[in-house]
């Protein structure tokens, strides 16, 4: 299968594979493979690994061999610096908690997929303008499925919504419902210390939530 060279393009055929981000926070990169692995297995496209991680760069630089058609980068992206060295590990996407429009324009400069988080319809446009593929929705726990559905109603249609913080399997069919594309799963999904084998479990409950 050929691999999509443009941003937009890559974002899309992984979430037509599977619209759920795995947020690896505090992954070290003696478990990246075995985690990786095991997400992948579990039908994972696009995994993220914060900044504030041991050794994030080491990790992403050491997924992005082992998985090559995986979309890979790095979450908690907050300075332009920092989107250059994800960029040299081998990353591909940059996730934020906020929108910073000299980050979003680093990551496009540089051919990456960029999803910013936002929280209000201002921010939300202002996202989008700046060229960002997708909008983390953060803090979730703040943003109520009639708040998406409401959100929903007025961007584009084309937006990919990704509500983030504390989504479960047992609440994403009514984001789903109001209009969410995907999701971002942290600890939910992985803490560290969790085995490889406790992750693949909890991936395979999180997709055949997402999945009906």
């Amino acid at each position: 299968m050929t691999q999509p060279s443009n941003p937009a393009s890559i974002l899309a055929q992984a979430m037509a594979q599977l619209p759920l981000i795995a947020i690896l926070r505090g992954l070290t990169p003696a478990e990246a493979p075995a985690i990786g692995q095991a997400l992948v297995s579990s039908g994972f496209a696009i995994i993220e690994v914060p900044l504030n991680s041991p050794e994030p760069l080491h990790s992403i630089a050491t997924l992005t061999r082992l998985l090559p058609s995986t979309l890979i980068g790095a979450g908690t992206v907050l300075r332009v610096q920092q989107v250059k060295e994800v960029h040299a590990a081998g990353g591909r996407l940059i996730v934020s908690p906020n929108f910073n429009p000299a980050v979003v324009a680093q990551a496009l400069a540089l051919g990456m997929v960029v999803l910013p988080g936002v929280a209000t319809p201002s921010e939300a446009f202002a996202a989008l303008d700046a060229g960002a593929h997708g909008l983390k929705l953060f803090p979730a726990e703040m943003l109520s499925p009639a708040t998406v559905k409401a959100l929903r109603a007025v961007l584009p249609t084309t937006a990919a919504l990704m509500p983030v913080g504390g989504i479960t399997p047992d609440n994403m069919a009514a984001y789903l419902a109001a209009g969410a594309t995907g999701f971002g799963l942290g600890s939910a999904l992985y803490a560290p210390g969790r085995s490889a084998e406790q992750v693949h479990l909890t991936a395979q409950n999180f997709v055949n939530a997402f999945r009906g």
